[in-house]
């Protein structure tokens, strides 16, 4: 196996370099700003590529790395990336690298990626970013191969040029005759919470159009751009739009009027503005993979809409709750909106103080009723052979394995504590044999984390049988991201602003990410070539010296206990951390992977 192809083709020791230098890096190596390598990025790798940069790619793809202008003394300098000929398809898309100053440790890491043309000049130190005794940029350069490209090896290059010096850096690329299929092996979802942060990420918009921003036709194209930018990359995006308390934001739900029988909805306008072209995927139709409907979204439904909670376990309520249902139910259809999966779930818990059961993370027994009654309701509220995808959601972790047999056939689409849900081997299996959606859910890999700790949650769910995983909060970059970061454990992307862009920036994590799905997503596809366990089996060996069996936790005493009486402290030991997926975990694993794959493909027919 030719593990680390990319590094062996051009990596050298990395010198210090005199005057000006045009440098790469492997996508899963971020470069600092003063000519060297990220701490976290450092081992096992031995310097920079020069002389040449070798890619390798499937159709339908992308390809990455970066580039660094290395200028010792500092000043002007321009870099030029050559496009490649049109007829080939194949499009280049360069990105500068905003370093984040993390004053925890007093370093300065690239995620925030800046789009510029090429040719594209500057100076160092760079102007906006200040760093004292700046003296390298990097760039992140996106390469797509589009599935038309025919098979073949093509090249171009990259070009500093500093003062009268001219610095070229050729790239060539080997296109292999597989396509990466447009269905991801597993969906990774990006969730956050309500819109009330746009105000706060984007202040000159929101000033711009004052009171009316909420209604205006740009809070929606940024809505959009936020749906976009996760699509784009081979991500799902889920935005919830109610509180803990249950109100919900006038855009994620239609206008409703009246009480008890003559409860209904009076406008559709919002809602159709929201999510309209959505729905339809007309809001993706000018991305590299097309139009295409979202395949999940929240919907609204919570205790306190569309029935007032006061009328819980009241005719009143069933009434109000059947009545705005059926209505969306019939729009939904008459849209031809039947592709999407739309998500009855509740985010709430008692200790929120707005309704007394939980429903989000369930821990006690009792509340389980609360459930069953509502998917009582809703098959009253949705005629049985409606071609819309209703589906009941449940995020679950203490009590998951009561829930999986207790409210089988009512939950069908379970988001499960990851590290808990390792606890039951049996549990994939049992569940997709009864046809329910299964993802698991966590957090994002900080900054300073190696970058292949982005493909673990990539990874798992696969090798586990599930369909996804959940990162809870990927839109909260901080106060201050640029100057004070906080390390980016709730964010993938940043608030285009202050760069003159109305839409969020996409991060170097995210782009890993979606390599790693997208590689994913073809080593699955070659399950008709090779057997879907033993892809899974060299997969896990190739990423991190594991067997598949070492992704979970073994199931611990305390599960048969009663869950009831577990603490957060009893859980958190009972789940240790193994040093393979932490502090052992290489900055290269991901792409042992990616040339396994990559092997497959040359051989596959």
């Amino acid at each position: 196996m030719k593990h680390l192809r990319f590094l062996m083709l051009g990596l050298a020791t990395s010198m210090a370099c005199a005057g000006a230098d045009l440098r790469a890096t492997p996508e899963y190596v971020r470069p600092n700003p003063f000519g060297g390598i990220v701490d976290s990025d450092r081992h096992g790798i031995s310097g920079f590529i020069r002389g040449q940069v070798t890619l390798e790619s499937a159709r339908a793809a992308y390809v990455s790395c970066h580039l660094v202008a290395v200028v010792a003394e500092g000043g002007e300098y321009g870099l030029e990336v050559n496009p490649f000929p049109a007829a080939t398809g194949i499009r280049l898309d360069l990105y500068r690298e905003w370093f984040h100053f993390l004053p925890a440790s007093n370093r300065y890491i690239p995620d925030a990626l800046i789009p510029v043309r090429s040719p594209y000049a500057s100076r160092l130190p760079e102007a906006d970013n200040h760093i004292p005794g700046q003296t390298a940029q990097a760039f992140w350069l996106d390469i797509w191969v589009p599935a038309s490209t025919q098979p073949g090896e093509y090249a171009t290059s990259a070009v500093l040029k500093t003062g009268s010096r001219t610095m070229p850096l050729p790239i060539k690329l080997t296109v292999l005759s597989q396509v990466v299929p447009d269905t991801d092996a597993v969906a990774i979802d990006h969730n956050t919470y309500g819109t009330s942060w746009f105000d706060e990420q984007y202040p000159n918009l929101a000033r711009r159009y004052g009171q009316d921003f909420s209604t205006s036709d740009a809070f929606y194209k940024l809505i959009h751009a936020y749906h976009r930018v996760f699509y784009e990359h081979r991500g799902v995006f889920h935005q919830l739009g109610y509180g803990h308390a249950g109100k919900v934001g006038p855009e994620f739900a239609p206008q409703l009027e009246g009480s008890g029988r003559s409860k209904h909805v009076s406008s559709w306008e919002a809602f159709d503005r929201h999510y309209g072209p959505l729905l339809d995927g007309s809001a993706f139709a000018q991305t590299r993979r097309g139009a295409k409907p979202i395949p999940f979204a929240y919907l609204p439904i919570n205790p306190e809409w569309p029935a007032s909670y006061l009328g819980w376990g009241e005719p009143g309520y069933e009434r109000e709750f059947v009545n705005v249902v059926s209505e969306m139910e019939r729009h939904f259809r008459e849209k031809g909106w039947t592709s999407t999966r739309f998500e009855l779930f509740f985010n709430h818990k008692k200790r929120y103080k707005g309704f007394e059961w939980d429903g989000d993370e369930t821990r006690f027994a009792g509340d389980y009723a609360y459930f069953r009654e509502y998917a009582r309701l809703l098959k009253a509220a949705v005629p049985a052979d409606t071609p819309v995808k209703f589906v009941f959601r449940a995020d679950v972790s203490w009590t998951m394995e009561k829930q999986f047999k207790e409210l089988a056939g009512i939950i069908n689409f379970w988001t499960c504590g990851g590290g808990m849900f390792g606890w039951y081997d049996y549990a994939p299996r049992m569940l997709k044999e009864r046809g329910d959606i299964v993802w698991i859910y966590g957090g994002t890999p900080a900054v300073t984390e190696p970058l292949s700790a982005m493909a673990v949650d990539v990874l798992r769910p696969w090798l586990w049988g599930i369909d996804g995983f959940v990162r809870w909060l990927t839109t909260s970059p901080g106060p201050d991201p640029w100057n004070k970061f906080e390390g980016g454990t709730e964010t993938l992307v940043y608030p285009g602003e202050p760069f003159g862009v109305e839409a969020p920036l996409a991060s170097v994590r995210l782009k890993v990410e979606r390599n790693a799905v997208q590689d994913l997503t073809l080593l699955n596809d070659l399950a008709r070539v090779r057997p879907l366990e033993k892809l899974k089996v060299d997969a896990a060996k190739a990423f991190n010296d594991t067997s598949v069996e070492d992704w979970r936790t073994p199931r611990p005493p305390l599960a048969d206990g009663n869950p009831e009486d577990w603490s957060n402290t009893d859980v958190d030991e009972v789940i240790p951390k193994n040093r393979k997926f932490t502090t052992a975990l290489q900055p290269a694993a991901w792409q042992h992977v990616r040339e396994y794959m990559l092997e497959l493909a040359r051989e596959a027919k």
